[in-house]
């Protein structure tokens, strides 16, 4: 029972401590950056990071197995991923202006894990016998981590997608304020000159501004994947290995196992595209790539849970997800 209220008690500081942090890192984002509410958020994600890792811990000493036993665990144990993968980044880069898109993240997994739809999941459960395994571990936590990395730097890769669009509107909007005046009507020309000029030297300087987020985004999505893909390559051929001891075959073409090919597939694609020298804009072509790789991740551990088939049916909202 004391097991349960602490799970019950660290769960919801987590929610709460996060949920304030995420204003004050879109505050930072769109508005001002303060030091001294960046340092608050700094603090809140390390203490909702030692909550859930409190949870981990007390779940793991109350159930006797490591906490990747259903969907609700899981989940958990992907927000606490989403905090590594945040400080990664703020180890490369103080500031952290990236954190506006890894702390949604967090709240996005914790908001899920703590609403009434997992309620049955909250009690510990007793493994199944295909679970009890010592790859149990291994293989769930690799693909939970790849699952994150991959998501991180999937949605690098569509900020960077925005941000460099926006930026060829702005451009071509300047282009044509620059031929409205040089080939416009002549009248009050000194006004149109003044005008025209203060527009480019202010969309100049916004644009390098942009053009070196974008380097930025480019450069953590890039390495946030090869992460992500490394840590998915292992979880992949851990399966397998674990597939060949619970069914006596290392590939069964079931769907789970299906997709997560599917999306190593792509996110393979992905590396190709980014170390193609041909191609002449790589970090968009292969920023469109890991969009694609976004959807599909979220099709191979969330969807197909949803529909409840082949070996990994006692994923789909009962014992495990992957």
């Amino acid at each position: 029972m004391i097991f349960v209220t602490l799970e019950h008690i660290l769960t919801h500081i987590s929610f709460s401590i996060i949920l304030i942090v995420i204003m004050i890192s879109l505050m930072n984002f769109l508005v001002y950056e303060i030091e001294g509410l960046h340092n608050s958020s700094e603090k809140g994600m390390i203490a909702t990071f030692l909550s859930i890792t409190g949870f981990l811990v007390i779940r793991w000493i109350s159930s006797g197995h490591f906490p990747l036993s259903n969907l609700y665990e899981s989940l958990i144990f992907l927000s606490w991923s989403f905090f590594i993968i945040h400080m990664i980044l703020d180890l490369g880069n103080p500031k952290n202006s990236l954190s506006a898109i890894t702390v949604p993240s967090v709240i996005f997994t914790q908001a899920f894990a703590t609403s009434g739809l997992l309620t049955d999941m909250h009690q510990p459960a007793i493994l199944v016998p295909a679970l009890k395994s010592q790859w149990l571990m291994m293989h769930v936590s690799m693909m939970l981590l790849s699952y994150t990395a991959l998501l991180c730097g999937s949605l690098l890769s569509v900020a960077l997608i925005v941000i460099t669009f926006q930026k060829k509107i702005e451009i071509l909007s300047l282009k044509k304020k620059i031929n409205l005046f040089f080939f416009g009507e002549m009248e009050s020309l000194s006004e149109k000159k003044v005008s025209v000029f203060q527009n480019t030297y202010s969309l100049s300087f916004q644009n390098f501004y942009k053009y070196q987020f974008i380097q930025h985004l480019d450069y953590w999505s890039y390495r946030i994947i090869n992460l992500g893909f490394t840590f998915l390559t292992i979880g992949i051929l851990s399966g397998a290995v674990w597939a060949n001891e619970a069914w006596g075959s290392y590939w069964n073409w079931d769907p789970k196992e299906t997709w997560a090919f599917i999306t190593w597939t792509i996110f393979a694609i992905y590396l190709h595209t980014r170390k193609n020298s041909k191609l002449k804009d790589k970090g968009t072509n292969s920023a469109i790539v890991a969009s694609i790789g976004f959807i599909l991740i979220w099709i191979c551990y969330f969807g197909i849970n949803l529909l409840g088939i082949g070996f990994h049916s006692y994923g789909s909202f009962q014992l495990i997800s992957n």
